[in-house]
């Protein structure tokens, strides 16, 4: 049985937590964000269903922040419990490349350890996103294809590693 989320006392830390990160989230403080995960920090959502570690899940983050241009987030319905949080999310931005703007509404469910987002899953109507991202008709076409899914997801990954390699310090 789930514990009812709630901005009681009973999820009272963890819900300023969850307004501290969407707070930093829609200023585009990604320090502050990385504050609020755990060093073992899961993210998952439709684009990049599992990235493990506050490295890469920031990594991305910082990406989306760097490549999308205009970034806007707002947020709303955030709440908490003991061990688990969730709150809307909207996100909006233009595509580089295309110019597209995308209008992207999120459900993101959140679980907490050691007083740290340890859990972040965000879920999105990918056909939707894709119509916005790719237009019509490709969009609407190739936003039910898992074929589709599948690329969009390699490339995405891919670009996450070459950003990763990027930024990270060189050896010394």
């Amino acid at each position: 049985m789930h514990e009812p989320l709630t901005q009681g006392p009973q999820g009272e830390e963890q819900h300023g937590l969850l307004l501290a990160f969407f707070q930093a989230f829609s200023r585009g403080d990604l320090d502050t964000m990385a504050r609020c995960y755990h060093p073992e920090i899961s993210f998952g959502d439709p684009v990049f269903p599992e990235l493990e570690g506050r490295e890469r899940v920031i990594g991305m983050w910082r990406m989306l922040f760097a490549v999308g241009r205009d970034v806007q987030v707002t947020f709303r319905d955030v709440m908490a419990s003991r061990h688990t949080g969730a709150a809307h999310w909207t996100a909006t931005y233009r595509l580089p490349g295309s110019g597209r703007t995308v209008v992207n509404e999120v459900d993101a469910e959140f679980r907490f350890e050691d007083g740290l987002i340890v859990r972040h899953h965000d879920v999105f109507d990918f056909r939707r996103w894709c119509k916005m991202a790719y237009g019509v008709p490709a969009g609407v076409v190739l936003g039910w294809t898992p074929a589709l899914r599948r690329q969009v997801r390699g490339r995405a990954r891919g670009r996450l590693d070459e950003y990763l390699k990027s930024t990270s310090p060189a050896p010394g």
